[in-house]
């Protein structure tokens, strides 16, 4: 419940002035897909392409959420929307700070990641599709999570003994058993750039 002691403060700079400044957009870039499928080594790669071009971008990654904001939460159905809840806040208060937010989240349930999409705002956020086999990233896993799940010494481990809900019409994929890394940062770039977020040149 919220309390009736709490206002929202107005700004004197707003998104806008700040975009200004940045000479650029911003926005969410929702990274979804399996454990292990290259969300986040896709994020980090693509925030250091955009920070050498003078973009100021920064990575919200699952595992370093659940050190602080979320460590407080483990992986059951409520505790995963809450996980969201939680992380859709500060995706808003970034965009509103004028930065490119890269956002690599398991997040398997869609009706979670349209609750972020309409929490950012439609226009300032694309769902991008990290595809891959369940049998690929259990061979890539450097954790050891998917063989865990197996043993029955992990529950509610997505890809093994818990759902993932495929996008049903993302912004963009990204199938990493065809497309190298590279490549697939270039695309995110050149998706940027057509939506009008990035300058290419």
């Amino acid at each position: 419940m919220k309390s009736s002691q709490v206002y929202w403060h107005p700004q004197l700079v707003t998104r806008a002035d700040r975009e200004r400044l940045n000479k650029h957009r911003s926005g969410v870039i929702w990274f979804t897909g399996l454990p292990a499928s290259g969300k986040s080594t896709i994020a980090h790669f693509l925030e250091k392409e955009l920070f050498e071009r003078g973009i100021r971008a920064y990575v919200l990654d699952g595992d370093n959420i659940r050190h602080g904001l979320c460590g407080d939460l483990g992986f059951s159905r409520e505790e995963r929307r809450e996980n969201l809840r939680r992380i859709a806040e500060v995706c808003r208060l970034m965009v509103d700070a004028g930065i490119l937010v890269l956002a690599a989240f398991v997040s398997p349930y869609r009706e979670d990641r349209q609750y972020v999409r309409e929490r950012v705002g439609d226009g300032a956020f694309f769902e991008v599709y990290v595809k891959c086999s369940p049998e690929t990233c259990e061979k890539r896993d450097p954790k050891g999570l998917y063989r865990k799940a197996r043993e029955g010494k992990i529950q509610g481990f997505t890809g093994v003994n818990a759902p993932y809900e495929e996008p049903e019409n993302p912004d963009l994929v990204l199938d990493t058993e065809e497309d190298d890394l590279e490549t697939c940062v270039q695309k995110v770039l050149q998706m940027l750039s057509e939506k009008g977020f990035i300058l290419l040149l």
